[in-house]
């Protein structure tokens, strides 16, 4: 299967966060779109690896995505050495995605910097023709995505650019709020953390419409990009 849009997170739930609304958006258009988590987040506080599974696949029914992988690497223990990138590599030239989007290059969680270092690296190494990789048995063809994103999850980041989500804005909170273990639950007893809380979506929706003010529409999603963006006319931006 081939896809237009490849989305990566360090975590079951970062895509949620930072570029569901996105992907709902190119969805709309009748683009495929696609994620793969890199781990189980087994080291989360709250709740545990099978069940950040099962909510990741909740979600992945909400967000009507065509694919959703776990590329099952140790939560907080993956880097950005051979074996890791050969594996995303594997997943870039299977799925063949033109945009891949993924966590920002720093964040308060260390997972999200080097989950965006590792898919950068990963989406040039993947069209290098010297670098062979296999799967199922059968050799595959050099595939390098024509663009990188990084969504802006936790941290504030300046955005590069920014992506309207205004009529998305309800599908991408009842997408995050999948993730039951994770997010406010009143009758929970687990541990508070800085994303548990009431007024977390809050901050996540201040966070889109802070965005949306800044280029004419109610809620967008901010990205930085490590390249210069290019466009056909003034007129393509708002």
């Amino acid at each position: 299967m081939k896809l237009d849009i490849l989305a990566f997170g360090a975590h079951p739930d970062d895509v949620e966060l930072g570029c569901s609304g996105t992907i709902l958006h190119h969805n709309s258009l009748g683009l495929q779109t696609g994620i793969i988590d890199l781990t189980r987040g087994e080291l989360g506080t709250r709740g545990n690896a099978d069940l950040r599974v099962k909510e990741a696949q909740k979600a992945a029914e909400i967000l009507e995505v065509k694919v959703r992988e776990n590329l099952l690497f140790a939560d907080g223990f993956f880097n950005t050495d051979q074996y890791h990138l050969l594996q995303v590599i594997k997943k870039l030239r299977h799925y063949k995605p033109k945009v891949v989007l993924c966590n920002a290059m720093s964040d308060r969680h260390p997972d999200h910097g080097r989950a965006g270092k590792l898919i950068s690296d990963a989406c040039f190494y993947s069209g290098l023709i010297k670098i062979e990789t296999n799967m199922n048995g059968f050799p595959q063809e050099a595939w390098r995505p024509d663009s990188v994103y990084h969504y802006v999850q936790d941290r504030y980041i300046k955005p590069d650019i920014a992506i309207d989500i205004t009529a998305f804005m309800e599908q991408k909170t009842t997408a995050i709020l999948a993730f039951s273990s994770q997010f406010f639950n009143p009758d929970s007893i687990e541990p508070q953390t800085p994303i548990s809380g009431e007024d977390f979506l809050e901050v996540v929706k201040s966070r889109a419409a802070d965005f949306g003010r800044q280029i004419g529409v109610r809620y967008a999603e901010g990205y930085t990009v490590e390249r210069l963006i290019g466009v056909n006319s003034f007129f393509d931006l708002k």
